[in-house]
């Protein structure tokens, strides 16, 4: 993989890097392997996470939707969805890293993106969840994790990429954490298992 440059447009697998940055915080192991699966060094990580942050805090920013647009290319799908009383567009793209599962940017009517993470791909097996042990890192989404465990009560993250869940399993108090949608880690009891 060549480092993504101003003139080099930034796709597809420069956003894979960008996701794999923030997850090596908690698995360095597992985002070193898919790195290396990507064939891009560390410096083109650095230089796409670099590229990122400066679209993003850009003050001549088209916008996360349209930024998504433009270094994903058109949504695999989109479909109408309610959460609540709020419409939305639910728009998702592939990402190949990780096959069965896809990136997911929940959009207002006006184009405002009000949430972005990996879920399961439409019609792909989740994992079977039933016990703590069951948790895996890169194994399961923030869906599949709060409805296997229901009920589960969200957590604030601790940062804006990051989500986490309280629940109980076996009568015991757990807490998972996730990185743009995808679980990292899980501790019983408050210890990380």
């Amino acid at each position: 993989m060549t480092a993504p440059t101003s003139s080099v447009p930034f796709g597809p697998a420069a956003f894979q890097l960008v996701l794999l940055r923030r997850m090596a915080d908690f698995r360095p192991d597992l985002a070193e392997a898919a790195r290396q699966r990507l064939g891009a060094s560390l410096a083109e990580q650095r230089a796409a996470n670099k590229r990122w942050q400066a679209m993003v805090r850009s003050p001549r920013s088209r916008g996360a939707l349209a930024r998504y647009r433009s270094v994903l290319g058109p949504p695999e799908s989109t479909a109408a969805r309610t959460i609540g009383d709020l419409e939305c567009e639910a728009l998702l793209w592939p990402v190949p890293l990780w096959p069965d599962l896809r990136f997911e940017v929940l959009a207002a009517p006006d184009g405002a993106v009000w949430n972005e993470w990996l879920v399961r791909a439409p019609g792909a097996p989740g994992p079977v969840l039933e016990t703590v042990q069951d948790l895996r890192p890169w194994s399961a989404t923030v869906d599949e994790v709060a409805r296997a465990f229901a009920p589960a009560r969200p957590m604030e993250g601790t940062a804006p990429t990051r989500w986490r869940l309280a629940f109980a399993a076996q009568g015991r108090p757990c807490v998972a954490e996730f990185t743009y949608g995808l679980l990292q880690r899980v501790a019983v009891d408050g210890i990380e298992i």
